[in-house]
């Protein structure tokens, strides 16, 4: 609808324009789902995911080992500790919050978040590592 309604007949025409949109949408999802396959590529679309620009699959079945184990235990952690005392609704959106952050967290992060965590404690150890003369010990490199 482009332009505002002004009187009983355009209101009239609107609604007959609309149940016919309607009967037309409700015709195309009755073909769709008038068979099994309909059905079974439906709900495929829906786990299956979109495919990023780079021709990998997003999706629950399309995840490393890290980004699954996130999936599930990221919303069980976070309500079991920091949210033990909440409420429904506060489980359910931190629930879904969690669900969408875990699609964030796979190997490469983990692993790049470890090495630098790694190399932050190394230098920590290095700066309080003194030999017996007082002087800071070189790094060995391996």
């Amino acid at each position: 609808m482009d332009a505002p309604i002004k009187n009983r007949s355009e209101l009239r025409d609107e609604i007959a324009r609309l149940k016919e949109l309607k009967n037309e949408q409700s015709a195309a999802i009755k073909a769709r789902f008038s068979n099994p396959s309909g059905i079974f590529t439906t709900v495929y679309s829906l786990f299956s995911g979109s495919s990023d620009a780079d021709g990998t699959k997003k999706g629950p079945f399309h995840m490393d080992l890290v980004g699954l184990l996130s999936r599930l235990l990221l919303p069980i952690t976070l309500n079991k500790t920091l949210f033990r005392n909440s409420g429904f609704l506060v489980k359910a959106v931190v629930g879904l919050l969690s669900h969408k952050a875990s699609g964030y967290i796979n190997e490469d992060s983990v692993s790049g978040i470890w090495d630098k965590a790694k190399s932050f404690i190394g230098n920590i150890t290095d700066r309080f590592h003194k030999d017996v003369s007082g002087h800071k010990k070189k790094p060995v490199l391996h």
